[in-house]
């Protein structure tokens, strides 16, 4: 069998390349800009590599009996990690993706296709547009997974935003959001207290070195009407092979503190990263 050799194409917000993982028989590292956006194993697609992206899955194996089929919107793409990840483990799942570069997409599709029997469903749309005209209550789980580069786009911080968010959902959905920012932590503070303003229930989770202020780093934002099952969460997280801890009620309302909701009036994208924040976790 011949090597996998990189793929460089110019997308259309950057330079994409798709680099093999010499250790993993087809599996591949998306990268945008040299940041790296997506891993994914073609042959094993429950295998979840970035830290963030591990989080995510507990949080989706908790949120519905096991297997059962869910109703799923992806806001951003990347290789489709996540996409890949629910067809596996809840097959019979629809799920529609939203991606913004339409070159990345195409890159996607052409070189690591998902199967035509997967569910999934591929758009080069604009996640707050396409939300817009999105019929209501159609979806169990939204997550938003959507950096231009390093920086999640302002567009998609505001309170208006996050009530679109909440209209695609049923009664009983959950919104995921994976965040990034460092202390003293102004950024997912008001976007805390941006989606408190929607849904009563919050949660998030992070590695602890993170939210005690030591590194800049990913943190993943849980939003719905319902209680959240945060102690089976809180077991997972904490007995992953990259520990997290999962802040909710009194807790996260002190960590909000007075911050303020986020109007499109003054909506900013996440902060920029320092230099090689984002290392394959």
């Amino acid at each position: 069998m011949d090597e996998p050799i990189p793929v460089t194409r110019d997308v259309d917000h950057g330079r994409a390349k798709l680099l093999p993982d010499v250790d993993r028989d087809r599996a591949w590292l998306l990268t945008v800009d040299g940041a790296p956006q997506s891993y994914v194993d073609l042959d094993v697609p429950t295998h979840l590599e970035f830290e963030y992206a591990r989080r995510l899955g507990h949080v989706l194996d908790l949120v519905a009996r096991p297997a059962a089929a869910l109703d799923v919107l992806h806001l951003g793409g990347g290789a489709l990690t996540l996409p890949r990840y629910l067809a596996a483990t809840r097959p019979g799942s629809r799920q529609d993706v939203m991606e913004a570069d339409r070159g990345l997409l195409a890159l996607v599709e052409e070189c690591l296709p998902v199967p035509g029997d997967a569910g999934i469903t591929l758009h080069g749309a604009d996640a707050r547009g396409w939300l817009e005209d999105a019929e209501p209550g159609r979806a169990d789980v939204v997550i938003a997974d959507v950096f231009g580069g390093s920086r999640i786009p302002a567009h998609l911080t505001s309170v208006t935003y996050a009530r679109l968010a909440e209209r695609v959902l049923r009664p009983d959905g959950v919104y995921l959001a994976n965040l990034a920012d460092a202390a003293p932590f102004a950024f997912l503070r008001s976007q805390l207290a941006t989606f408190a303003t929607v849904f009563e229930e919050l949660a998030l989770i992070a590695e602890p070195g993170v939210l005690r202020g030591r590194r800049f780093g990913n943190a993943v934002l849980l939003a719905s009407h319902r209680p959240l099952d945060t102690a089976a969460l809180a077991r997972r997280t904490a007995s992953d092979a990259f520990p997290a801890r999962v802040e909710h009620g009194a807790a996260l309302r002190d960590f909000i503190g007075t911050a303020e909701p986020v109007h499109d009036t003054d909506a900013v994208p996440s902060p920029v990263p320092p230099s090689g924040a984002f290392g394959i976790g």
